[in-house]
């Protein structure tokens, strides 16, 4: 982010620099980052607080796991914007320069990789419990409930938490001028893996499951409509895997140049010297960092309780979920009729059946 001159190597033996006192490359955006943080920030956190509220609000009327494993990912994107886009991008480095003890420059990036982790991996959860819903419906009805999720997301957060206690050595790829050591190596590998290859297979694996699933499904539900036996709705499942797909999808989409541009740096070309490596670096982590702030508007596209529910926490009321039932007593009527309708059917079943042979003996 800050305009420094770009040196060619036959320039650095003309003027006899060592290797460590080169300059880095320039910045071509300026302060189109600084801008584009800060508004994704004060865009972000608000959008995501409400985004917090209304799953919570959703989480307590339900019950499901589903909107706990939701809240678990907004609450990571929440520590994300604040760790690795106010503290890392707008106060280190626009404000401070980057000119803090070295000490807390670490401790900062220990703790921005472990938010960085916890808001890729609490999706992971996600995923596992749609599948199991959709491709293991009884299962899902044993396993999942909303202490289990809560304990599974604590566990989650706290491998994520230490996971980024390695990263607390992470080079500085914008002014390191050295070539990536093994150590550096060893760090880069371990976090595109953390961060996409190993998630994303899994998503590829569990989306490509639940999505055979449902085909399978709907190539059956006119044989079972044949037949007269009830199906599931499709619909719902519709939603929920559309939620799903479009979450991890776009996670896919934006996180995959800068995961580029990290292995690019590490083998052909560093951040340090090419201004056009620096350049796509900062673009790619620009994309990155927005991937914390749309899950909000897939939510409401997809989603007619999550948009009930935002509507109620905007108008400051606590609406209720679903319509409200009727009351006992214009149900009487109902119940009376399911109930001639339910006695009919005993009495024709009972009139259908063989007669034991007590009943079948005659008086004498």
């Amino acid at each position: 982010m800050i305009d420094s001159p770009n040196v060619t190597a036959s320039g650095h033996q003309e003027l006899g620099l060592k290797p460590e006192e080169v300059q880095k490359s320039k910045c071509v955006l300026g302060f189109i980052p600084v801008i584009y943080y800060s508004i994704l920030l004060c865009v972000g956190v608000p959008v995501n607080i409400l985004t917090a509220v209304a799953l919570s609000r959703l989480a307590s009327r339900t019950k499901k796991a589903l909107y706990y494993y939701l809240l678990a990912v907004t609450g990571s994107d929440i520590l994300s914007q604040l760790f690795i886009i106010f503290v890392g991008f707008l106060l280190e480095t626009a404000v401070f320069h980057r000119d803090v003890p070295t000490l807390l420059l670490h401790s900062v990036s220990a703790a921005e990789f472990a938010a960085n982790h916890a808001s890729i991996w609490s999706a992971v959860p996600l995923t596992v419990d749609r599948y199991v819903a959709l491709c293991h419906p009884l299962l899902h009805r044993q396993i999942s409930y909303p202490a289990r999720a809560r304990k599974i997301i604590l566990v989650v957060l706290a491998l994520s938490l230490a996971s980024g206690v390695p990263f607390f050595w992470w080079s500085d790829m914008w002014r390191n001028s050295h070539p990536p050591t093994a150590l550096d190596t060893v760090l880069i590998w371990t976090h595109v893996t953390i961060i996409y290859f190993l998630p994303c297979s899994i998503f590829l694996v569990l989306n490509s499951l639940i999505i055979h699933t449902l085909r399978v499904r709907q190539r059956q539900q006119p044989c079972q409509e044949e037949s007269g036996l009830k199906s599931v709705p499709s619909w719902r499942l519709g939603k929920t895997t559309a939620m799903l797909l479009a979450i991890t999808s776009v996670f896919s989409v934006l996180w995959a140049p800068r995961t580029i541009v990290v292995i690019y740096h590490l083998y052909v070309s560093s951040v340090h010297r090419d201004w056009r490596v620096h350049l796509a670096y900062d673009l790619s982590n620009m994309l990155a960092m927005l991937n914390t702030a749309v899950n909000f508007f897939l939510y409401c596209f997809v989603s007619k309780p999550f948009r009930s529910a935002v509507r109620d926490v905007l108008l400051l009321r606590g609406g209720p979920l679903y319509p409200r039932r009727d009351l006992p007593q214009q149900q009487a009527p109902h119940a009376s009729i399911s109930s001639l309708y339910s006695g009919n059917i005993k009495r024709s079943q009972r009139d259908s059946t063989p007669l034991s042979p007590r009943r079948a003996r005659k008086p004498s």
